[in-house]
């Protein structure tokens, strides 16, 4: 397995590279059949306003699945440990899911209704780029169902993922809505939008009660 601890705004000293080691690969151990690489990013916030200043972040690469973990406090150690926790539970919970679909396979047909959007979805605002680049993120995109794309949103606990579709060959993005459920977006002009627009979709999955 391989670990890769990167900085920011702080200096990767021996002492947090071995406690980061110890904390990271424990809560792996287990696991340690199903994950290929482990990037760990720590960060310290400038922003004196910023009470959780000390933060760490954990992402596994685990059989082609990208599972995320994300913990702030005010002391950097305190982080590492609350995000080892919550990574290992994350480890857990995907490999729990996996055994459940090799004894009880998931139907990957689920059934998307397609929902017409505005062809101009800015309106009269005027679209700003942020000034600066502040990080860039690279990661592999194999081919996934829409089933699977869905439980990689759930790892990586973001609202979305983007995904390459393996029955249209496109690259999508799946997110959460606002109000319960989730959504896809699809290239323009791929024949699942209706009259050539792009396609913003509801996902035939349970939905979530909670709104934003």
């Amino acid at each position: 397995m391989k670990l890769v601890i990167h900085g920011k705004n702080i200096e990767i000293t021996d002492a947090i590279r071995e406690y980061v080691h110890h904390k990271i690969e424990k809560a792996v151990s287990h696991f340690q059949n199903i994950t290929n690489q482990v990037d760990v990013h720590l960060s310290v916030a400038r922003n004196p306003r910023i009470s959780t200043k000390q933060a760490a972040e954990v992402t596994i690469y685990a059989n082609g699945s990208v599972i995320r973990a994300e913990e702030s406090s005010e002391s950097l150690y305190a982080s590492i440990d609350l995000v080892a926790d919550k990574i290992a539970r994350q480890l857990r919970k995907y490999k729990e899911k996996r055994q459940d679909h090799q004894t009880q396979p998931i139907s990957t047909n689920e059934a998307v209704a397609p929902e017409i959007v505005a062809a101009d979805l800015i309106g009269d605002r005027i679209a700003e780029l942020p000034e600066e680049v502040v990080r860039t993120k690279y990661f592999s995109m194999p081919p996934m169902t829409l089933a699977e794309a869905q439980e990689q949103l759930q790892l990586v606990g973001h609202d979305f993922y983007m995904f390459h579709n393996a029955e249209t060959g496109e690259i999508n993005v799946i997110y959460e809505r606002n109000h319960g459920g989730y959504g896809v977006i699809q290239p323009r002009n791929n024949g699942n939008g209706k009259n050539g627009k792009t396609a913003n979709a509801n996902v035939g999955i349970p939905e979530k009660s909670h709104s934003k």
